[in-house]
C-alpha cells in the first residue's frame, strides 16, 4: 500500500482527500503545518507528498526545497495560487506536478498514479530489478553490470527501467515515445528513440539484452 503525506491546513480538504485517497487504496498521513510535516517525514517512510503552498508557519516551497535536497520523494503541489511565477517556482524546486484548487478528485488521483509510475514505484514492485548480469536499483536509480555502475542519462534510465519492469513483454515504440515525452516535456520523434536505444545497448555492451521486435517495438527477455 502506497503511503501519501498530505500537508494541508484546511480540515475540510484534509477529510475529503483522505477519504477519496483511502478508497483508492492509499494510506494517508496528514500534517497541518511545516513543523508537523517534518516530524512525520522523520518518523514515516512515504511514497509521495501532496503539498499546499500557503501554510500557517511557512510555505510549501521551502518544504519542497528541503525534501528534494535530501531525498527522492515525489512532490505534487496543491494550491490556490495559479500565477505563472508560482507554478514555475514550484517546478524549478523539483516538484513533480502542480494542481490548482479547486480540482477534480479523479484528476488528482490520475496525476498521483502518473507520478508514481514515473518513479518506477508501482505497488508490489521490487527495489532491485535484474535481467542476466544487469541490475537496476530503483530506490537509487542506479544501473549495475556485474556490480559495476553504468552511468545513464535520465531519459536513457527511464527507457531501460520501463523495459526491465516489463520483462518478457513487448513494449511498443509508441509507448516508449510517450514515456520520453513525459520526462522531457518536449516532442521526441521516432528517429530519436532509435538513437537512445542504440546508446543504451552500447553502454550495456550486450546487444542481446534489448531485443528488437521488427516494426513494433522492443522487449527484454524471451
Amino acid at each position: 500500500m502506497k503511503k501519501i503525506l498530505l500537508v494541508e491546513d484546511n480540515e475540510t480538504i484534509i477529510m475529503g482527500l483522505k477519504y477519496s485517497l483511502e478508497q483508492e487504496g492509499f494510506e494517508v498521513l496528514s500534517a497541518k503545518n511545516t513543523k508537523e510535516s517534518k516530524e512525520k517525514l522523520n518518523k514515516e517512510k512515504v511514497d509521495l507528498i501532496l503539498l499546499d503552498v500557503s501554510l500557517p508557519d511557512g510555505n510549501g516551497f521551502d518544504i519542497c526545497k528541503e525534501i528534494k535536497q535530501n531525498s527522492d520523494i515525489p512532490v505534487i503541489f496543491l494550491t490556490a495560487q495559479d500565477e505563472e511565477t508560482s507554478v514555475v517556482l514550484g517546478l524549478d524546486l523539483g516538484a513533480d506536478d502542480y494542481i490548482v484548487k479547486p480540482f477534480r478528485t479523479r484528476e488528482l488521483i490520475s496525476r498521483i498514479n502518473s507520478v508514481l509510475r514515473r518513479y518506477g514505484k508501482k505497488e508490489g514492485s521490487l527495489s532491485i530489478i535484474q535481467y542476466k548480469n544487469i541490475k537496476i536499483d530503483t530506490n537509487k536509480a542506479v544501473v549495475y553490470k556485474d556490480n559495476e555502475e553504468i552511468v545513464f542519462t535520465s531519459l536513457e534510465y527511464k527507457i531501460l527501467l520501463l523495459l526491465f519492469s516489463n520483462q518478457n513483454k513487448l513494449i511498443t515504440r509508441e509507448r516508449l515515445l510517450e514515456r520520453i515525452w513525459d520526462v522531457a516535456g518536449n516532442f521526441v520523434n521516432d528517429n530519436t528513440l532509435t538513437v537512445y536505444i542504440k546508446r543504451i545497448r552500447e553502454k550495456l555492451e550486450d546487444e542481446t539484452i534489448i531485443k528488437t521486435v521488427r516494426g513494433l517495438g522492443y522487449r527484454v527477455g524471451d
